[in-house]
């Protein structure tokens, strides 16, 4: 163990010799915290600690930094405090190891609580120091190297969150290398079949690839050398093994039909060479229309910059080519953490101003709202982690808006009063939509009127948790017979409101407690609600007799103190219930879109990726997957219910059919 301390040594060389003796320090500090403490592979737990430090001195982060991806699991794993942390390496530390220490299991009810949490409380502490979540990150990238050595179940789920959440804010902070192995290797668990295929692939065509590249290399530094841009650094690669996988599952073709799998980088010196060099390429090869991104002149919101163009290369081969100076490389494959770089010449890192990267200032506003661990992360994942589009107001200032939003975000992100006296919309001077999901570029002017409300229907329309925050807010201020509530329409209703009253009166003793309302198997939590008859009523609790989920026959009691009850149609209990007649009530689920709601059943093969090619098939033809739920049944089979939203009925039967092809799918139901 002395040993890898002493190699680890050799690589922290460009820091001082006081921070190089902290760090080893804290090396030899977590050893003997860890002590006899195994992995699942059976190796010493200290190996763990040792690869994560690894990674941040490659990021090059400060010593203060690699000091914590050292210590970072000793709050959670050993006896070791805050406060013995704070004493032997400052304040700063014992806070960045404290930002990715989990929330302990006592604290919260079930294990995806906790985890929720975690990742929650991990978010806010990386939006003080960004620090935190490259710590995480670079644990996160050893854990997934070693999940062979876990349970498949836990290799599913760990691969999953890797998917959902830390490979997109990997990318959302520009690490992109980081992103790209993690988005492999959560292929790899979830679905090794396909990754050894894709693996096997490459290798096969590895000679013939080779041959290809070089020839486009050659032509790329000749035509430059015409145009006396000299200095250049011309590189080639095939893409990483996710990203080819996505291009097989969204065409539907093999990998041998995929054309554009290679990749070609130029790096020269300055932005007019980049520019310069797009010439040269379009010269060379006659480029694709609508494949060509300027990502210098509109940077991403994580400070990437590049020029991207697809050109018709040699043999009628599509290729794509990436053109950046050197300085935009370093932050490309850096990301946030270039600005926490170890600088030689003062010793200390520069840190990023938070207003300069919007994930921070995003996070700090999520900081502000109230909700559920669940709520919350699945905002996060439809909002911070998904891909951006940007658009420009009247006067050409750039707006960042997650895909599918509507103009009803864009009025809400610009001003609560835009927002709330909107009468409508014109994208590049037309008239849209109010529902109309927005385009990249486009310009986007708010019509306003003092006369103008928010409407109802505009929660049904908003994609953006600011957006529906506002409307809330304005409609249970204004309108005195709504109530709306985590994603539950309230409308008042006299005869209802005296029901519930009455009944309230009628129980003796105090009100029972409310219970917290959780279905864990939604996707879409924001998709799910109550209707009762033609309003709602706030009162409503799943009753746990027969647990009724999304698109179940349902029907709503109203009991003595305890408002509505939903049970399903057909639970054996209700024929118990006292005055079951006089106190039913008509309830049904409400879907927040005005889409068709679909369901179906399906049995199958026991897969490990039969969800994704669910989805996929879903997705194919414009649909939304609102809930899924598999269980496994005897001889090796799974079953499990799906709802979904679609346009139109004829979506429906060529979503129905798109499964049917499923390999690993044996039977489908519609319900």
């Amino acid at each position: 163990m002395i040993n890898l301390i002493d190699k680890f040594r050799q690589k922290i060389t460009g820091y001082t010799e006081d921070e190089q003796h902290r760090i080893i320090d804290a090396a030899i500090w977590a050893k003997n915290l860890h002590n006899d403490q195994k992995r699942a592979s059976g190796e010493p737990y200290f190996v763990h600690p040792m690869h994560v430090a690894e990674t941040l001195v490659y990021l090059r982060l400060d010593a203060d930094a690699v000091i914590a991806g050292f210590l970072h699991d000793v709050m959670e794993d050993t006896e070791t405090s805050f406060e013995a942390v704070e004493s032997r390496f400052g304040y700063e530390v014992a806070k960045l190891v404290d930002g990715v220490t989990k929330i302990s299991i006592l604290k919260v009810k079930n294990k995806s609580i906790q985890e929720a949490e975690t990742i929650r409380k991990m978010l806010f502490a990386m939006s003080e120091d960004i620090r935190v979540i490259i710590i995480k990150l670079a644990d996160k990238l050893h854990n997934m190297n070693t999940l062979e050595y876990l349970s498949p179940q836990r290799r599913k789920a760990i691969a999953t969150e890797c998917l959902d959440i830390y490979a997109p804010l990997a990318d959302r902070l520009g690490i992109s290398w980081m992103k790209d192995e993690l988005e492999d290797l959560a292929l790899k668990a979830l679905n090794p079949e396909a990754y050894q295929y894709i693996k096997e692939f490459l290798l096969a065509k590895r000679g013939e690839r080779g041959d290809y590249l070089k020839k486009v290399e050659k032509a790329i530094y000749r035509a430059a050398g015409e145009e006396q841009v000299t200095d250049i650094l011309v590189s080639t690669r095939a893409k990483h093994f996710y990203s080819i996988y996505l291009k097989m599952k969204r065409r539907k073709k093999k990998i041998d039909e995929i054309y554009d799998i290679h990749g070609v980088r130029i790096l020269c010196n300055t932005t007019n060479e980049c520019y310069t060099l797009l010439g040269v390429i379009h010269k060379l090869w006659p480029p694709i229309e609508g494949r060509f991104k300027d990502y210098i002149a509109m940077p991403k919101a994580n400070q990437y910059q590049s020029l991207h163009t697809t050109v018709m290369s040699y043999n009628g081969k599509l290729l794509e080519i990436q053109i950046r100076t050197k300085s935009m490389h370093y932050t490309a494959e850096y990301g946030v953490a270039a600005h926490w770089a170890y600088k030689h010449t003062t010793g200390s890192g520069v840190r990023i101003p938070a207003n300069q990267l919007p994930i921070i200032n995003k996070l700090k506003n999520w900081d502000q709202q109230k909700g559920t661990s669940e709520s919350f992360l699945d905002e996060i994942k439809e909002e911070l982690l998904r891909d951006s589009i940007y658009v420009f107001t009247p006067k050409g200032h750039i707006v960042e808006l997650p895909s599918e939003a509507t103009a009803i975000d864009f009025a809400y992100h610009i001003h609560t009063e835009v927002g709330n006296h909107m009468i409508g919309a014109k994208a590049d001077g037309s008239i849209i939509s109010l529902g109309q999901p927005l385009k990249n570029t486009q310009t986007i002017d708010i019509m306003t009127s003092q006369n103008a409300r928010p409407h109802i229907n505009w929660l049904r329309l908003a994609k953006t948790a600011r957006a529906r925050q506002k409307i809330r807010y304005w409609l249970n201020k204004h309108d005195e017979n709504l109530v709306i509530d985590k994603n539950i329409i309230a409308k008042g209703k006299p005869e209802q409101k005296n029901a519930v009253q009455k009944a309230a009166h009628e129980h003796q003793g105090p009100p029972e407690p409310k219970k917290d309302e959780i279905v864990t198997h939604v996707i879409d939590q924001a998709k799910v609600a109550f209707r009762i008859g033609d309003e709602t009523n706030m009162m409503i609790s799943i009753a746990q007799c027969c647990k009724p989920s999304r698109g179940d026959d349902i029907v709503g009691y109203i009991s003595r103190g305890r408002g509505i009850i939903v049970h399903r149609k057909d639970c054996k209990n209700l024929i118990n219930i006292k005055d079951i007649e006089h106190r039913s009530i008509e309830v049904e689920w409400e879907t927040s879109s005005p889409k068709l709601t679909k369901r179906f059943q399906v049995t199958s093969k026991v897969v490990s990726d039969l969800f994704s090619e669910i989805e996929g098939a879903v997705r194919k033809y414009h649909g939304h997957l609102i809930e899924g739920k598999l269980e496994e049944a005897e001889h090796d089979r799974l079953v499990g219910s799906f709802t979904m939203e679609i346009d139109k009925n004829n979506d429906y039967k060529k979503v129905l059919k798109s499964i049917r092809t499923i390999p690993s799918v044996l039977n489908l139901i519609p319900l």
